[in-house]
């Protein structure tokens, strides 16, 4: 069997000769550490914005700025401007590349984002759950958006963590409280029998991963401290955390997939302990001796859970090696590896 670093280099040789210009792209712009002003690169985007799935998805973009029906984007699934941003941004999409891009940015914070941070599925703040808005604040900070508004929804988030300033469920008249989904501090959720859900504190974690260092409140920092051990209080590779009526672990945690919504997957958890530190802890060793098992003998991953014919683009086969999966799997495991 190869060794490791021909292992690395096939994988990488089968990414960047891929008919797909949007694997191209993306394999360059997650794995090679290659500068956005290279020619290679500018290429690789000029062509993956012409033909690959940003393409598609942003030709279904109304003039406006939202796809299929106008107002917060939540519907339809999965195809609703809500969806439809999450997607760009995982497939390696450019606010400053596109203006299509940045419109859209502009129109969801217009009317998914409430005056007090919260991102909506209705457009109002009983809306906020943590999926949603870890998704969201996630994905615009790939998109490279900036917004002035964003440092709401950031405030928002590490409160709801925290519980600082946050009145309870029960007190309508106070314009910082809970809802009915987010309903108390550290994840918890009404749709996880009111108990802290990991779907969405993996969410929210990944958010405040990417989140430079210099816009880190001492308040985000509280949170992050509480996230990690929130993630760690419980080993990711059993992912045994709280559920409704005590069920067992959803299987999607080890099912590897793309793109990614409001399910996760261990992958998922473990990039977000990565990003902030955690690489190399001893408490993610199972994780990632889970991930590499997966590989298989010619160094690629698998697509195993998907959307098939629910969004604007199919990602492959299911079972079969998939390059967006193995992007992710590689990208993760290069962030643990060079944290140790």
């Amino acid at each position: 069997m190869a060794n490791e670093e021909q292992l690395k280099r096939e994988t990488m040789g089968w990414l960047l000769n891929s008919e797909d210009a949007g694997v191209k792209y993306l394999a360059l712009r997650e794995l090679t550490g290659m500068a956005e002003d290279n020619a290679e690169m500018q290429a690789a985007q000029q062509a993956a914005y012409r033909l690959g799935p940003i393409a598609t998805i942003l030709e279904n973009m109304q003039e406006a700025g939202y796809w299929c029906e106008p107002g917060a984007g939540y519907r339809p699934k999965y195809r609703g401007t809500v969806w439809s941003i999450l997607m760009l941004a995982q497939l390696g999409a450019r606010a400053g590349a596109d203006r299509r891009i940045a419109k859209a940015c502009a129109y969801l914070l217009d009317h998914a984002l409430t005056e007090n941070g919260q991102f909506s599925y209705n457009g109002a703040p009983s809306g906020t759950i943590d999926c949603l808005q870890g998704n969201l604040c996630s994905a615009l900070l790939d998109l490279g958006y900036d917004d002035l508004r964003m440092d709401a929804a950031f405030d928002w988030m590490a409160r709801t963590v925290t519980g600082e300033g946050l009145a309870g469920l029960e007190d309508k008249k106070n314009p910082l409280r809970y809802y009915a989904y987010k309903c108390g501090p550290l994840f918890a959720c009404g749709a996880n029998d009111k108990q802290g859900c990991a779907w969405g504190a993996v969410k929210v974690m990944l958010a405040f991963s990417k989140l430079p260092l210099e816009r880190r409140t001492p308040l985000i920092e509280r949170a992050i401290r509480q996230g990690v051990d929130f993630l760690f209080s419980r080993d990711p590779a059993a992912a045994d955390y709280p559920t409704a009526n005590d069920a067992k672990p959803s299987r999607d945690w080890w099912l590897l997939g793309f793109p990614l919504f409001y399910i996760t997957d261990l992958l998922q958890n473990v990039e977000a302990l990565a990003r902030l530190g955690y690489g190399s802890d001893p408490r993610l060793a199972r994780a990632l001796q889970i991930i590499r098992e997966k590989q298989d003998a010619s160094g690629r991953w698998a697509l195993e859970f998907d959307y098939k014919g629910k969004t604007w683009v199919d990602f492959g086969p299911k079972k079969r090696p998939n390059p967006w999966v193995t992007i992710r799997a590689a990208k993760v495991l290069g962030m643990a590896e060079g944290s140790c």
